[in-house]
């Protein structure tokens, strides 16, 4: 397949311009109606799936996507699952104890960093903040293994605050799209800030992470088959199925 050629982009990262040949103009909204058809029946991203599980609570989420950094969606609910049956507040997790809790986030990738970090936020969300986790980005990256990602989905799952959690997945696809331009995940959160409408800043990352994984995949994305294609511009794509 051709590679297409990046389109110029602004100064915040959005990728506009007339649609290349052969292309319909890119429409966010009719995107999303495709995307909801083309996961349903999918696994739902691990964030996505504990909240409709029951466990959706700022804390939950929080604990959850820390958890969840660097480590299959599989794996993340497999792990969440077995440590919600035994501590979904700070103070039970507390009760824990760093190494108990570290064995029981193993097959998680880093238990042992992991474990250190869920109890120092746990900790400090009950001394400090009276049990109440942050609704804010400043206030939760201010915890020890906290990043933009993590925040945001804490943010957006847990307090159901419009927030842009950009994953691997997310980056690629809204790229590849033509629908920003971006070089890093960072940059794609403000690009999408900037650009995406507010009523799809939580539900971005709930539909393109299964969509990353069964459809717009990294390698040999099933472009002949996916129902955004005739909008999508195929930013990077040299080998399709």
């Amino acid at each position: 397949m051709t590679v297409i050629a990046m389109p110029k982009r602004h100064a915040d990262g959005s990728a506009p311009g007339p649609a290349p040949p052969g292309k319909q103009p890119f429409d966010i909204d009719e995107a999303f109606r495709r995307l909801r058809r083309a996961v349903r029946g999918r696994a739902k991203a691990a964030m996505f799936d504990l909240r409709d599980r029951g466990f959706g609570s700022p804390f939950e989420q929080l604990v959850g996507s820390l958890i969840s950094a660097r480590t299959r969606d599989e794996t993340t609910l497999e792990v969440c699952l077995r440590l919600f049956a035994q501590a979904r507040t700070p103070a039970e997790m507390i009760a824990l104890g760093e190494s108990r809790l570290a064995e029981i986030l193993r097959p998680a990738s880093f238990p042992e960093p992991k474990a250190r970090d869920i109890l120092e936020f746990s900790r400090r969300i009950q001394d400090e903040h009276g049990g109440v986790v942050p609704d804010t980005i400043e206030g939760l990256t201010a915890f020890r293994g906290v990043g933009p990602k993590i925040a945001a989905l804490t943010l957006a799952v847990g307090h159901g605050k419009p927030s842009i959690a950009v994953d691997v997945h997310v980056h690629r696809i809204v790229n590849r799209w033509g629908y920003v331009e971006t070089s890093t995940p960072e940059q794609t959160m403000h690009a999408l800030e900037a650009k995406l409408p507010k009523a799809y800043w939580i539900e971005i990352n709930e539909r393109l992470v299964p969509f990353g994984k069964w459809v717009c995949t990294a390698a040999s994305p099933r472009c002949s088959t996916c129902p955004l294609l005739p909008m999508c511009r195929q930013v990077g794509v040299t080998k399709a199925r």
